[in-house]
């Protein structure tokens, strides 16, 4: 279920309607400090804050049939798809793991990112209907991996997934994405800061 973070929410209408997902399966993380500033910022900008948090949220994340056979959307995911929908901005904020996107994330895209929802493909050798175009993505990614050599050794390859055959294959753009590493050798002071960037970021 949709929730904000923290703080009181402005009137609808007023700023910016924004969608945080947090995608990591962790109830404690680096990333849901991350979220909760960016809400902050972005709400002291008069923009309105949903929050879907994925460890929370009752879904099976395994796409058991692929495309070829119907699989029942839970009341999650329902309400996921009605969140995105009213939403302009999405903000997905969570880790790299093994290179890509953690499983729990996976899955959610793989459950709520559908064909006809998200997109509608036309047959193999023609490009897909973006049924989610005119909505714009930010990514606030966490990685123990230093981004330099995530980015010229690894080729980024989660960066790529996200940005690529995600959002932009749904019509989605993504305006920003921001590195937040490497976490594992960070000082407490270094994370501090981590979080009043994502604090400014909101308020951008």
């Amino acid at each position: 279920m949709a929730e904000p973070i923290s703080g009181a929410t402005p009137l609808e209408g007023y700023g910016k309607r924004i969608l945080m997902i947090i995608g990591t399966p962790k109830s404690i993380s680096l990333g849901h400090a991350l979220g909760e500033a960016y809400a902050q910022g972005a709400r002291s900008k008069g923009h309105v804050v949903r929050v879907l948090k994925l460890d929370e949220m009752d879904f099976d994340p395994v796409l058991r049939g692929g495309y070829e056979s119907a699989q029942t959307l839970e009341h999650d995911l329902l309400e996921a798809q009605r969140e995105v929908h009213w939403a302009q901005h999405l903000v997905f904020v969570y880790p790299v793991w093994w290179g890509g996107l953690p499983s729990l994330l996976g899955g959610f895209f793989d459950r709520v990112f559908m064909p006809g929802f998200a997109f509608k493909a036309h047959g193999r050798h023609h490009p897909s209907n973006e049924l989610l175009k005119g909505r714009t993505a930010e990514l606030l990614v966490t990685m123990d991996t230093p981004s330099r050599y995530f980015r010229w050794v690894f080729k980024a390859p989660a960066h790529r997934q996200m940005v690529r055959t995600i959002l932009e294959f749904c019509g989605i753009k993504t305006t920003r994405l921001t590195e937040f590493s490497p976490v594992r050798t960070s000082t407490e002071e270094q994370r501090q800061q981590w979080i009043r960037d994502a604090e400014a970021l909101g308020k951008r």
